[in-house]
């Protein structure tokens, strides 16, 4: 049985990465704070009186599972959102100026605008590529490579067998690898 203390030390020890596994999957920082707050607060709510060596499986677990719950609320609402712009004509809608929707990315003024746009364009092509691969394939190499997990808690995540794991991680390398050689990019 954990202690609150217990419980706020590993809170605060798996934030960041909680957050960075969020953001990459969901793309949106802010999107991505709501979800691992939402796990955070489900893993105390629901699992305080836990050994906290169970903690991190949980975590892992709660913070999946709640990744691909706003993956679903959005699918749904993209569908009605989708049906209802079909009843607006082309001139409800606004002039939009794209350079209004563009980010501003943080920059220190440290590196060459060369190496900024190649390092955006080849960070592109491989998020690209990784979205291409199935879902259960790029969660297996983003929990194996991105996350450092071993294959037997990234079974234990994803809830399959460890050979499993590896067979997923196989063939996603083997894709990206192939799509990041066709696009000239050598690993």
């Amino acid at each position: 049985m954990a202690s609150p203390q217990e419980l706020s030390d590993f809170l605060a020890q798996i934030e960041r990465r909680a957050f960075k596994q969020a953001a990459y999957a969901v793309r949106n920082d802010h999107t991505a704070l709501d979800i691992v707050q939402d796990a955070m607060l489900k893993l105390a709510g629901n699992y305080s009186q836990r050994p906290v060596g169970e903690y991190p499986m949980l975590f892992q677990r709660i913070l999946q599972n709640t990744i691909r719950d706003y993956f679903r609320r959005q699918k749904v609402r993209n569908l009605w959102t989708t049906l209802f712009s079909s009843f607006s004509s082309d001139d409800d809608e606004e002039e939009r100026d794209p350079l209004e929707t563009l980010r501003a990315q943080d920059d220190d003024g440290r590196n060459d605008p060369r190496d900024q746009v190649e390092r955006s364009q080849t960070l592109a092509i491989i998020e690209a590529a990784l979205q291409q691969l199935p879902p259960r394939q790029r969660q297996a190499f983003v929990l194996r490579y991105w996350e450092d997990m071993d294959v037997a808690e990234t079974a234990a995540i994803m809830g399959c067998s460890e050979g499993s794991v590896k067979t997923h991680c196989s063939r996603a390398t083997h894709a990206l690898a192939a799509a990041l050689g066709a696009k000239g990019i050598g690993l």
